[in-house]
C-alpha cells in the first residue's frame, strides 16, 4: 500500500469514526427521494445551558437558607452588611447573598424540620 493510499484510508476512517461517535449519541433516520433509509444525528439544544443555570440558582437558594437558619436572621444580616462594604466583588456577593423571601421561608422550613 503506497502512502497516498494509506492517508487516503487514515482520512477515512477517522471520517467514519466521526460519524459513529455523532451517531452513538442517537440519530434520527430519514428516507431519501431515491428510497435509501440514511441516519443522521440528532441535534443537541441548547436546554442542557438552561438546566444548568437553573440548578445554579437552585443551588444556591438552597444553601442561602441553610446558612440563614444556621446563623438567625440577625449574625446573617450582619454578615451581608460587612459583605457589603468590601470591594466589589464582595458587594456584589453582598447582593446575591441578600436574604429575600424566599431565603426567609427556606431558613423557616429547615429550622422547622431540624427541630
Amino acid at each position: 500500500m503506497s502512502a497516498s493510499q494509506n492517508a487516503d484510508f487514515d482520512r477515512r476512517m477517522r471520517r467514519i469514526s466521526r460519524r459513529h461517535t455523532k451517531l452513538s449519541h442517537g440519530y434520527v433516520t430519514s428516507v431519501n427521494d431515491d428510497g435509501l433509509v440514511v441516519a443522521k444525528p440528532k441535534r443537541r439544544g441548547n436546554g442542557t445551558t438552561l438546566r444548568g443555570v437553573l440548578i445554579m440558582v437552585a443551588v444556591i437558594m438552597l444553601f442561602k437558607g441553610v446558612l440563614h437558619a444556621q446563623l438567625g436572621p440577625t449574625a446573617y444580616q450582619e454578615r451581608v452588611d460587612r459583605l457589603a462594604d468590601g470591594n466589589f466583588v464582595e458587594q456584589a456577593g453582598a447582593w446575591i447573598m441578600t436574604a429575600e423571601p424566599v431565603t426567609v421561608w427556606l431558613s423557616q422550613n429547615i429550622t422547622s424540620l431540624v427541630r
